[in-house]
């Protein structure tokens, strides 16, 4: 039963610039969203406190005004004595139950400390309005006048801050960019070195500058790489060193066995000098393949030397036969690709007796090249395995078909200089495919 994880629920980015980046943006959003409305309530209950006040004050003294006024002159104040919140209404105004809005009790209880003690009143919601009640109370000629409030939360906001708001989330979130760019920077330097680092370990060197941390990864990159060119070039001189040294006792050895009496036993021993040599002779060359190959890339027409690999075959006696076409060129060393495709159609006449190869060009402007026998193939759990150095396969591909175990591996390592891949499939009704994919030229 699969599980999915939470991350993967959320589509979490891949990238540590993409997590470190939202991280920070969101939590500045938040942040801002969380102090923007505290900010807002504190704001409308400052404002709140002092409009009771004004509203406290200004009630009073307009209520006082109106009763020392002659009843007749009355109606003209009123519309001078309106504010936004409230209004004076000559008459009794409407009934209803109390006030059960918070806002409107507070209001309610703030006139009512400001004038209940010299002029009664009642108070009373207005059915309908849930923030809108009204006060009722008699002056002194008995007169009955009604207050009628619209309590207001706080003031209005400016319509630039908006504006301001998003402009300044828009701020904060190019300084985390910026910030965490400059963070991720030099890891993926780093990351983009390591990639390139290939077996000829000519990758581009860290510049050994920056924050503290940072110089201190790339000046140790940088070692590693010098200390991984040693140990190579120390591997290449020894092997060099036994190859030569060995050259000499194999030659006399030949000479030895040339004037044996015993013929049977000498041809024994020639077919195992021969794979002595062969076998010296290959290590050498797979050995060189792991330090890379000196051989710069260039632009190659790939069919050209194609049908001059497959004209070798023929004029050779071997049945290898060459379908498709790039019809363009290739940027790669001549010679590695040469020695990779030779491989492989080595490998497919040896255990098929005949090779196809099959060229084309797929849509994302990559070369195919395909060799093809139908041969015993190889296990599925093999496949893979057949790429390192002297592993042979019992029953298919073992010692006696001449082969030394490091055919494969050598074009396995020629095509990642190349900076290519190379696979083996599977062919449907039996057989295996050798897929070597290259990227074309510019």
């Amino acid at each position: 039963m699969s599980t999915v994880s939470p991350a993967s629920l959320l589509h979490w980015p891949r990238t540590l610039f993409a997590r470190l980046a939202l991280i920070l943006v969101v939590g500045l959003a938040l942040a801002q969203t969380f102090s923007f409305l505290l900010t807002m309530r504190e704001r409308d209950d400052s404002m709140t406190h002092m409009m009771m006040g004004y509203v406290e004050r200004e009630v009073a003294s307009s209520v006082a005004l109106l009763d020392h006024l002659p009843p007749d002159e009355r109606a003209q104040w009123l519309p001078r004595l309106a504010r936004r919140s409230y209004q004076f209404i000559l008459g009794p105004g409407v009934t209803g139950a109390p006030p059960d809005a918070a806002l409107s009790e507070r209001f309610a209880r703030s006139i009512d400390e400001g004038i209940g003690k010299r002029y009664p009143l009642t108070v009373n919601a207005v059915p309908g309005d849930r923030e809108r009640f009204q006060v009722h109370l008699r002056l002194s000629d008995g007169s009955p006048l009604t207050i009628d409030m619209r309590p207001m939360v706080g003031t209005p906001l400016s319509s630039w801050l908006p504006l301001v708001l998003v402009l300044q989330l828009i701020v904060l979130g190019a300084c985390c960019w910026l910030a965490v760019r400059l963070a991720t920077g030099p890891l993926k330097r780093l990351a983009n070195a390591a990639d390139t680092l290939g077996p000829d370990l000519k990758a581009e060197r860290l510049p050994e500058s920056g924050p503290e941390e940072v110089a201190r990864a790339a000046k140790a990159f940088n070692a590693m790489q010098d200390r991984v060119s040693t140990y190579m070039t120390q591997r290449m001189q020894i092997l060099a060193a036994i190859t030569h040294d060995l050259q000499t006792p194999i030659t006399r050895m030949r000479l030895r066995v040339d004037v044996m009496d015993d013929e049977a036993a000498g041809a024994k021993l020639q077919q195992d000098l021969k794979e002595m040599e062969s076998l010296v002779k290959e290590g050498v060359t797979y050995a060189r393949t792991l330090h890379g190959t000196n051989e710069a890339p260039r632009r190659i027409d790939a069919d050209a030397l194609f049908e001059s690999i497959v004209d070798d075959y023929l004029d050779a006696g071997q049945p290898v036969t060459l379908r498709g076409g790039i019809g363009g060129a290739l940027m790669a060393p001549p010679q590695a690709l040469k020695r990779v495709v030779g491989n492989l159609i080595d490998n497919a006449i040896k255990y098929s007796g005949a090779a196809e190869i099959e060229v084309a060009t797929r849509k994302d402007g990559r070369a195919v090249i395909a060799v093809l026998d139908r041969g015993p193939g190889i296990p599925d759990e093999s496949l893979e395995a057949v790429f390192e150095p002297f592993v042979r396969l019992e029953g298919s591909r073992n010692r006696q078909t001449g082969g030394t175990g490091l055919g494969l591996a050598i074009a396995r390592q020629l095509t990642l200089a190349m900076d290519a891949s190379l696979t083996l499939h599977h062919r449907e009704g039996g057989g295996l495919e050798a897929r070597l994919v290259l990227k074309k030229a510019a």
